[in-house]
């Protein structure tokens, strides 16, 4: 019987690990109104939620974020741009 509850518990927490924020910075070198996305100088796409406006950033822009993934995206939930 231990087996079958340590994995359910197993199966039941699986989904919270994907949760976890996540912060990164760097240089804005795409920006896509239409995916609502920013593209990072580390290659990697990040998803704008409603809430962050794409109207006030800029390409080269230097930013620092925190995100998380939620199915298989990055999206941010805290966006500051550094000065």
């Amino acid at each position: 019987m231990k087996p079958q509850i340590l994995m359910a518990a197993i199966l039941a927490l699986a989904p919270m690990g994907t949760a976890f924020a996540t912060q990164t910075s760097g240089t804005i070198t795409a920006i896509s109104k239409r995916a609502d996305t920013i593209t990072l100088s580390d290659g990697k796409n990040y998803t704008l939620p409603e809430g962050i406006e794409d109207t006030n950033l800029r390409v080269v822009e230097k930013v620092q974020l925190t995100f998380a993934i939620k199915g298989g995206k990055a999206v941010v939930s805290h966006l500051t741009q550094e000065k």
